[in-house]
């Protein structure tokens, strides 16, 4: 009952932020688009030498497959060009094993908050912004159903398109480049875009963990359900063959009962 309980309050949290993520996605596009003449360093696109990524997992086990496909994913980068930024201890311990650069490392709780999203946002942020990477990319876990659960690699920065999933209701790059629409930004491109970018990556690391957190708790509990079946049959298939034995001992003593009283007539 405390599995189901945790697994449809995170469920929840999930389904009803994604229609805000994905209005977040698409404000974005239209805004960066239409400001023709704005640049902003986090929109820079630049030759990659050096990459971070965002790898988000759990910080327990007993979740099936879900944190084995993530980091099969994350495993694809190139150790010697890729640091890495961690949400969840699996992921913490997943970098060290594999003998990975370890930058930095975050915990994230059952229900995931703005205030812990921030942070992670806020450091791959001034990685970019330093020219430390030329890139970060985002790989967690998205929420499927409670059946099914999708690992995925999202571009993060430099703020663009993203191309590691379809975002619903959000225009092709063609459709918006062809649109001539005219913008007027008050007070200025640059307050409203460099406040816009901001929130931006904190909701994307938002939507992130609390993906994240619906998976493992959808997983876990499907796990559950697994070995309870399991153990279930085993148990079945135990006592049927204990009341074989039984049923073959005793019938073994009443033969030998009966040849006995033969034998004594």
């Amino acid at each position: 009952m405390v599995a189901s309980s945790k697994m449809f309050k995170a469920q929840q949290n999930t389904l009803m932020t994604r229609p805000f993520a994905q209005l977040m996605y698409r404000i974005q596009r239209h805004a960066t688009t239409r400001a023709r003449e704005f640049t902003h360093p986090l929109l820079e696109v630049r030759e990659v030498r050096k990459r971070a990524v965002i790898l988000v997992g759990t910080d327990k086990g007993l979740c099936g497959a879900l944190n084995t496909n993530v980091f099969r994913l994350a495993a694809q980068f190139d150790p010697a060009t890729t640091l890495f930024i961690t949400a969840g201890k699996r992921a913490s311990q997943f970098v060290a094993h594999t003998r990975r650069q370890l930058v930095a490392e975050f915990t994230f709780t059952d229900s995931p908050r703005m205030a812990e999203a921030r942070p992670i946002a806020n450091f791959a942020r001034d990685l970019f912004l330093k020219g430390e990477v030329d890139e970060v990319k985002l790989v967690a876990t998205l929420f499927v159903n409670t059946l099914s659960q999708k690992a995925a690699a999202i571009e993060f920065l430099p703020i663009g398109e993203i191309k590691g999933l379809k975002v619903p209701g959000a225009e092709s790059e063609a459709d918006l480049a062809s649109d001539t629409t005219e913008f007027l930004f008050e007070p200025d491109p640059e307050t409203v875009l460099s406040f816009l970018l901001g929130a931006y990556l904190n909701v994307v690391i938002y939507r992130a963990l609390l993906e994240a957190k619906a998976s493992e708790q959808s997983a876990r509990m499907v796990g559950m359900k697994n070995a309870t079946d399991s153990a279930n049959g085993l148990i079945h298939d135990l006592t049927l063959e204990y009341n074989k034995l039984r049923q073959g001992n005793i019938t073994k003593e009443l033969l030998e009962i009966a040849g006995g009283q033969l034998g004594n007539d």
